[in-house]
């Protein structure tokens, strides 16, 4: 027999009984019954109950463990009773009745419980995260994730994609955020840059003629940490297709993630077809760019309704500025002034002046409109009002005004506030779409000066001519996201392949030739060689795993995650270098000045 185990602690089954077998695992609990100890023996794939009663030759070692202690376990396969059976358990029908046990590893007494998993302390966990992977949630979750990242390789394998993998160390690249350096000792003074994507390396791949590339890419970001990010690193599935348009690209991916969803979605409804929505239309009716469309609230422009109405405050605002608009926010069943008072209440604790609304009610055969606004624009404006958005009674409708621009994130966040306090939102699907037609430029209000909106590798729709007119705030670019529920899950382009193109776009930021030569040479040189039409896109697997699983944070589902800090308090990371360490690296820290 094997000097560990004959078998897992999921492996035994009615089959077994009469069988001499050894397992070998973490004690999970003792329970002390009249005298006989079970103990639950748990490994990773599984638990077994074992028994050992006072005649047995392994009972005073049994009397000695504890929680979490490794032991090795010999004895005899038994069927348990019908009125003992556990039927939660794979191995619920038998149990291990101990002829010798032996202590692999005793265990000190716990920082953190693993058994029951209650709520405990997030620098504990993360401090003590060997102890806190034990735990059944967190270990199925990384199981999951596993599981989850090899069907993506095997689908895309199925689909014709070849995985590549591209350098860790490499030079700064503009991808948004701020980027970890890595000190030269060879070249003294000089840094290399951990990769924020792997972006000009796959489309470099593109030109050297590995058409459909793809990796389970890590990719490093020194930014804030958030709820839907890790701080440091995350991993994404990184594809490249060359001779496509946009469309190949969605017909090529949108297969594969929904049945990725499906695979895993555990029986929950996944969308069939993803619509295709205009940025433009996600913000007037969503107020985002990442809509949560198991939301059924659509805004609508109203302002007609308004103008000239007797609420002077919104008639104002449109008489005195043309980019004034009204927009609605329906919101069936909330049609009660306690429920318009608690939105407007919390609208003001987000630094807004308030929520106007109006509630429809039925007073007799009658369905009348309620609420100031209703009384100040009159019967008619109220009921055309209610007419375009299609409410009834037990309705209502916030409204909320201004320059879009400025308020419809707040907007969105209402309806959002709205979908989810009156029940609206079905939390039980996975509601996928595209946002496609993103703006290429967008102002940069800090530094007054045009900006890229998203990828700067991107093709702009129009090409050099659209970049070569006056109105840079007006182009599209062959841009597009994916979005489950309410998170971006994948974001991507047609890349441009032109460099008389990618100079003008960056000129169009205030980039010289001379500065693309300099920060993007590699892929400016490939361009002129021979560079195919290609483009692709990037799925975040940290927050498709996290949706899948059903976690709310992505350190559910990370393995050694670092705290909201950006610190890792399992290794004691990061750390300050040797003075030897820095004199080998030419560098001198400077002391941060204190307040």
């Amino acid at each position: 027999m094997h000097r560990y185990r004959s078998h897992t602690c999921a492996a035994l089954r009615k089959l077994d009984v009469g069988s001499t077998v050894r397992l070998s695992g973490w004690v999970h609990r003792v329970r002390d019954h009249g005298g006989v100890l079970f103990i639950d023996l748990r490994d990773h794939y599984g638990m077994t109950q074992v028994v050992a009663d006072p005649d047995s030759p392994a009972f005073k070692t049994a009397e000695t463990v504890r929680g979490e202690w490794v032991i090795r376990v010999d004895g005899a396969v038994k069927a348990r009773t019908d009125d003992t059976v556990n039927k939660n358990m794979p191995t619920g029908e038998v149990e291990l009745y101990a002829r010798e046990i032996e202590v692999l590893s005793a265990a000190k007494e716990l920082p953190l419980p693993v058994f029951g998993e209650p709520d405990y302390p997030e620098d504990v966990r993360l401090k003590y995260r060997f102890l806190d992977l034990r735990r059944e949630t967190l270990h199925k979750n990384i199981v999951r994730r596993t599981e989850i990242i090899a069907a993506m390789r095997r689908r895309m394998g199925d689909i014709g994609f070849t995985e590549y993998t591209t350098p860790i160390l490499t030079a700064s690249s503009p991808e948004g955020a701020r980027d970890f350096l890595v000190p030269s000792r060879i070249h003294p003074g000089n840094f290399y840059a951990l990769p924020q994507a792997p972006q000009q390396y796959k489309q470099l791949l593109m030109v050297a003629g590995f058409d459909r590339y793809f990796q389970i890419a890590p990719c490093f970001r020194d930014e804030d940490p958030r709820a839907d990010r890790l701080p440091g690193e995350f991993y994404q599935l990184d594809l490249e297709m060359s001779f496509v348009e946009q469309e190949d690209v969605w017909d090529a991916m949108e297969p594969m993630i929904r049945a990725i969803f499906s695979d895993f979605a555990g029986g929950k409804p996944v969308t069939d077809k993803f619509p295709r929505i205009p940025y433009d239309s996600a913000i007037r009716k969503y107020g985002s760019d990442k809509p949560d469309l198991r939301n059924p609230i659509e805004m609508q422009e109203v302002t007609q309704h308004f103008a000239g109405s007797g609420f002077k405050v919104f008639a104002n605002m449109i008489a005195s500025n043309p980019k004034v608009e009204i927009w609605a926010i329906p919101a069936k069943t909330g049609g009660s002034r306690a429920f318009c008072d608690r939105m407007n209440a919390w609208a003001q604790s987000q630094g807004q002046p308030g929520l106007g609304y109006i509630f429809w009610r039925k007073e007799g055969e009658k369905l009348e409109g309620a609420g100031p606004l209703a009384k100040n624009i009159g019967e008619e404006r109220t009921d055309a009002i209610r007419t375009q958005l299609g409410l009834e009674d037990g309705d209502a409708c916030f409204f909320v005004a201004g320059e879009p621009a400025k308020f419809y994130k707040f907007a969105g966040e209402a309806r959002t506030r709205a979908g989810e306090e009156l029940n609206l939102v079905d939390r039980d699907r996975y509601e996928l779409c595209w946002i496609v037609d993103f703006p290429f430029y967008e102002w940069n209000e800090e530094e007054k000066r045009v900006d890229f909106a998203h990828n700067p590798f991107s093709m702009p729709q129009g090409g050099l001519t659209a970049l070569s007119s006056d109105d840079l705030l007006s182009i599209k670019a062959f841009q597009y996201d994916m979005v489950c529920n309410g998170f971006e899950i994948a974001s991507g382009s047609i890349r441009n392949q032109s460099p008389e193109l990618m100079v003008k776009a960056f000129e169009n930021v205030g980039l010289s030739q001379a500065d693309v030569e300099e920060r993007f040479g590699g892929l400016y040189r490939a361009f002129q060689y021979g560079a195919p039409p290609h483009g692709g896109m990037a799925f975040g697997i940290d927050r498709i795993v996290m949706l899948l699983v059903g976690a709310k944070n992505l350190r559910e589902i990370s393995l050694f995650p670092m705290n909201q800090q950006a610190q890792d308090l399992l290794m004691g990371a990061p750390s300050q270098a040797t003075p030897a360490q820095l004199r080998e690296l030419s560098i001198r820290p400077i002391p941060q000045k204190k307040d």
